[in-house]
């Protein structure tokens, strides 16, 4: 997907994408257990600009650095958000970090979501997990800029009640005309009135997506089939259906390969591809 498909800038903050430039953290808060949220802004004080679905590389120095999607939409200019889950080194040595502290970025990077085929249609956003924080830059810009985009439905699905991320967003977001959001965990418990199951039951409780609906998934690989083979069912076309696959990136600028699916990078022809691009690569899930 080019970037002049999918409206995006591949061009980074700074000039050199090689060279990680300093960033401040402005504040921190613990969204659950494994996942911190980071507000920052640049330390040269410029301001933040991508689009949604682009990419940083977030480092600390003596750690090493790890792909990061942007979580806040670009319509807020002043700083942005990222959310990291501690799971190995760097992320671990990012989550002892609070306000006041330096992190280095390389950025932005990627192609982003398609905005230009997203305009002025009905969007439905599948998120998985940590799968909503890099699609949550969409969301948001979606809901800032309401007037140019048909109905949008949010599906968002999580392990257990405990998991759930962002919960003063899907209140907001739930008292907007125009806006479907529907959740799910996988178990639930005393306090959990809501579904109970796997993503795809989502699709059986609205009657708000049709074959024209612009489709977005992000989530652990195993969900992408199950949930393309709920659109199947309602006759969305593949070239309508987005996919992220952020979570196969390392180095950010196809150096390392360790993206690679065939002939494409997912560093620097995605994240964000049609699902026609890929949907014969059965190793890109």
């Amino acid at each position: 997907m080019s970037c002049e498909n999918c409206n995006c800038s591949s061009q980074a903050n700074h000039e050199n994408i090689f060279m990680p430039q300093e960033a401040k953290i402005i504040k921190t808060k613990m969204s659950t257990a494994s996942e911190k949220r980071f507000w920052v802004k640049w330390a040269d004080g410029s301001q933040a600009k991508f689009q949604p679905g682009q990419f940083l590389e977030v480092s600390l120095f003596g750690y090493g650095e790890i792909p990061i999607g942007y979580a806040s939409s670009p319509t807020f200019k002043d700083n942005f958000e990222i959310v990291i889950r501690a799971v190995g080194r760097v992320s671990n040595a990012l989550h002892k970090l609070q306000k006041g502290d330096s992190i280095f970025l390389r950025g932005p990077l990627g192609n982003g979501f398609p905005m230009k085929s997203l305009k002025n249609n009905d969007v439905l956003v599948v998120a998985g997990g940590i799968g909503y924080c890099p699609t949550r830059s969409l969301v948001n810009y979606i809901l800032d800029k309401r007037d140019e985009f048909g109905e949008f439905t949010l599906f968002y699905g999580a392990r257990s009640p405990k998991d759930r991320m962002f919960n003063n967003d899907f209140e907001r977001f739930k008292k907007m005309d125009g806006v479907n959001v529907l959740e799910t965990v996988d178990k639930g418990d005393e306090s959990w009135k809501g579904n109970v199951g796997v993503i795809t039951t989502l699709f059986h409780k609205t009657d708000k997506i049709n074959k024209n609906t612009r489709v977005i998934i992000c989530g652990p690989p195993i969900m992408y089939k199950f949930v393309i083979a709920e659109t199947d069912k309602l006759g969305i076309p593949h070239s309508n259906v987005y996919v992220d696959l952020e979570r196969r990136m390392k180095c950010g600028i196809g150096k390392c390969g360790h993206c690679q699916i065939n002939d494409k990078y997912v560093c620097m022809d995605g994240p964000v591809f049609k699902y026609s691009e890929l949907e014969d690569r059965e190793e890109a899930f």
